[in-house]
């Protein structure tokens, strides 16, 4: 049996926790991507949270490298530094199945995909405001790859 099938609900709701606070104070993948192929800004103005996006694509559609810059709260941090270890490596095509299933598991749907690490992210859903923020650096991602010049939002989800 596995260490997390072990753990009650209780112990995984601290487990996940943590893992969020250790993602929002030491962000993986923080800072500009001078090779950066793809690239947008996503901003969520009921609190206020901003971030850009910098994804580098090689001739395969291949995310070779994810980087972000922000600010927000611990929520939208950890989401977009999750965000950057998950697609990096990725094809594009999936990187955006991981959109659709991160972003269906966060307001209510089911992913049909093994979220690992990302399940961290589903406490959000007990508070409704807070899901805009988990969502906002996948939604700048899928700007990303449609290279739109506005800003992303969460605000018509």
């Amino acid at each position: 049996m596995s260490k997390l099938a072990e753990l009650n609900t209780d112990d995984l709701k601290d487990l996940y926790r943590e893992l969020i606070l250790d993602h929002a104070r030491n962000p993986r993948n923080f800072g500009p991507l001078r090779s950066a192929t793809h690239r947008a800004r996503g901003a969520n103005p009921l609190c206020g949270d901003t971030l850009e996006l910098y994804l580098e694509l090689d001739a395969d559609e291949v995310v070779r490298a994810a980087r972000f810059e922000g600010t927000g709260c611990a929520i939208s941090l950890a989401s977009a530094s999750l965000l950057t270890e998950t697609v990096a490596g990725l094809p594009r095509h999936l990187a955006l199945q991981w959109f659709e299933q991160v972003t269906a598991s966060l307001t209510g749907g089911r992913s049909e995909f093994d979220l690992g690490k990302l399940m961290a992210l589903q406490g959000v859903r007990e508070f409704p405001a807070r899901v805009k923020c988990a969502t906002l650096p996948w939604h700048t991602m899928r700007s990303a790859f449609q290279q739109q010049a506005t800003t992303a939002t969460t605000t018509t989800e």
